[in-house]
């Protein structure tokens, strides 16, 4: 399934009851819909157990669909300490099993994602899922039932765009501030 692809990018929504995935194929630069999906945890009442088969699904994605790279989004802070606790190891697990895949990991805040798909950093889930739809032509069949996997599929597909950027050098802003950080690499 690799070859056909360019790049491969696997996005996770990290969660204790249901966690999202999304998966982005690359071709020419252009980002396409290969698989999403949510590990449904709620029937399992011990939470180290969920952690468990938190890292046999994301392993087992990992192994199935082999992409160069993960993109998870960071936990906001809320107000409940022990959630926040309990989300940052799921996202920890995900992580770890990216790491013993040796798929290099990339956190974006929700904020972010939501800016990048919609324009927005405030918009809701349901505009995030309609973008995704639009964005990358995805039958309305195709659309899931669980928000979890299309925000996760907005992960990857924030750090598509983010990884296509341009890159600047010593922080430049625009061409003029490049030239005069950078005077050796502008022929005269």
């Amino acid at each position: 399934m690799a070859e056909q692809w360019d790049k491969i990018i696997i996005g996770i929504d990290p969660g204790t009851n249901v966690m999202g995935y999304g998966l982005l194929g690359i071709k020419k630069k252009t980002p396409q819909l290969i698989a999403m999906g949510v590990i449904k945890l709620n029937r399992l009442d011990d939470h180290y157990l969920r952690l468990k088969h938190i890292y046999e699904r994301v392993s087992g994605v990992i192994d199935s669909f082999l992409p160069d790279e993960m993109a998870i989004e960071a936990p906001f802070f809320g107000v409940n300490v022990q959630s926040m606790l309990k989300l940052g190891r799921a996202q920890g697990v995900a992580m770890v099993a990216a790491l013993n895949h040796d798929v290099p990991i990339t956190e974006y805040e929700p904020r972010k994602i939501k800016m990048a798909i919609t324009g927005n950093g405030a918009a809701s889930k349901e505009q995030v899922a309609s973008m995704l739809q639009r964005t990358l032509k995805i039958d309305k069949e195709e659309m899931p039932d669980f928000l979890d996997a299309t925000d996760a599929l907005a992960a990857a597909l924030c750090h598509f765009y983010e990884s296509s950027k341009p890159i600047t050098s010593g922080g430049a802003k625009s061409w003029k501030s490049f030239i005069a950080k950078n005077p050796d690499r502008v022929k005269k």
